[in-house]
């Protein structure tokens, strides 16, 4: 992209391509939090104990265990829309009527069906991540991977605050159910992309044709590596004290004693454009001292910020000191998730980039479903402000992870 003239670079940034990329960020982004923060919010105003609200986590299994179908979708084509957008539509309409079905459930009176019919929005969730992964990596010629990959992101980050954001402030006026009545719509959206995209053009030959090429040869290629395991438990490590501090921050904020309104302006909106900041500074920071270097001083800040909601407990109900902790907090977050993805990326084989890049995202997944599990208890044994404490000590194995590294010249 650095050789092309302005107009030629407005030309590709303007392109189908990356207006798909944009807008299938934004259907990716919606459902997130739809079963993470906004179902925490309304399962606490509804009295639900925090030890339930903690193994809700659990329901987001499906974005850890994605690896595990992510090849069928290499295998198997639907002839109807082709390979790629085959795959998406189904699961699209199906994410749609999750959510929908989500919003008519009861989460005081059976907080159990509750968490069967999340666990179908997540992995329909998981599902559509998977394929429109694919579809990025094979719709964009290598030079376009990086305006594409940052559009994709700047997308799901929309959707994430209009789900958690908007959700939030919306609830402060009608009920929940509506509210996730209003998303599952939203979600037209991707479906409308799905039909409106163009289908990448794949050669024949170079899709598996068999189990072992789709299943078995990406995992020996990874596994085949020095350092394989290593790397797989740094990215299992190097986020988690964060992620875990993430979990009960909902109804961390709710028994301070802020209203929906507050925490949907400041910590979604606000917090937001903290993150875009933080992505941009991250990607600068990137590019002058490498991701090796970079992942050490994201990593530090990402403790540092979780800290400062130890402090918050200290402070109180005061909104300046919640905007200066979600500003923080959200700034290291941007920089330490750009750098992450660098990273996964950079260990990708370029022959099985789906299959791969799921397995490693998996991964990145575990802190928030089966170990953010038991954080319910946790802050009801230890109190918000030692919870907050641990959860900003914990970050120091992943650091101690990166000295094991045998560090890439590209690093």
């Amino acid at each position: 992209m650095h050789n092309k003239s302005f107009m030629e670079t407005l030309k590709v940034f303007l392109s189908k391509r990356m207006i798909v990329a944009l807008l299938m960020g934004f259907s990716c982004g919606v459902p997130l939090l739809l079963t993470i923060s906004v179902l925490q919010a309304w399962m606490r105003e509804e009295g639900v104990d925090l030890g339930t609200i903690g193994l809700m986590a659990l329901v987001g299994l499906p974005y850890t265990l994605k690896f595990l179908w992510a090849p069928l979708t290499d295998r198997f084509t639907y002839k109807l829309l082709g390979r790629r957008r085959g795959w998406l539509l189904p699961i699209q309409i199906a994410l749609m009527l999750a959510i929908s079905w989500l919003g008519f459930s009861n989460p005081a009176e059976n907080p159990w069906m509750l968490a069967g019919v999340a666990a179908l929005v997540t992995f329909f969730s998981a599902s559509q991540d998977i394929v429109v992964d694919a579809y990025r990596r094979e719709s964009l010629i290598d030079e376009e991977l990086g305006l594409g990959s940052a559009l994709y992101v700047n997308g799901y980050r929309v959707g994430m605050l209009l789900a958690s954001g908007g959700g939030l402030i919306l609830a402060d006026f009608i009920s929940f159910a509506w509210v996730y009545q209003i998303m599952a719509l939203c979600m037209l959206i991707g479906v409308f992309t799905t039909l409106f995209a163009d289908e990448p053009d794949v050669p024949e030959q170079s899709t598996p044709h068999s189990f072992k090429e789709a299943v078995i040869e990406p995992f020996v290629e990874y596994f085949s590596r020095d350092q394989a395991i290593l790397f797989l438990t740094f990215i299992l490590f190097y986020k988690v004290g964060d992620t875990m501090a993430s979990n009960m921050t909902m109804p961390f904020y709710i028994d301070l004693g802020f209203t929906k309104t507050e925490i949907g302006a400041v910590v979604k909106l606000f917090g937001f454009w903290a993150t875009i900041l933080g992505g941009l500074l991250g990607g600068v920071i990137i590019l002058r001292i490498g991701i090796y270097s970079s992942l050490w001083f994201f990593g530090i800040l990402q403790g540092v910020s979780t800290a400062g909601f130890a402090l918050l407990t200290v402070i109180g109900n005061e909104t300046w000191a919640l905007a200066a902790v979600i500003a923080f907090e959200n700034l290291s977050g941007g920089m330490g998730t750009t750098a992450f993805v660098a990273f996964m990326a950079s260990l990708t084989d370029k022959r099985f980039t789906a299959t791969q890049y799921a397995l490693l995202s998996s991964l990145m997944g575990i802190p928030r479903t089966v170990l953010s599990a038991p954080t319910g208890y946790m802050a009801e044994y230890m109190s918000y402000e030692w919870f907050f404490i641990f959860c900003a000590l914990i970050a120091i194995p992943g650091l101690y992870l990166l000295t094991r590294f045998a560090k890439p010249k590209s690093t």
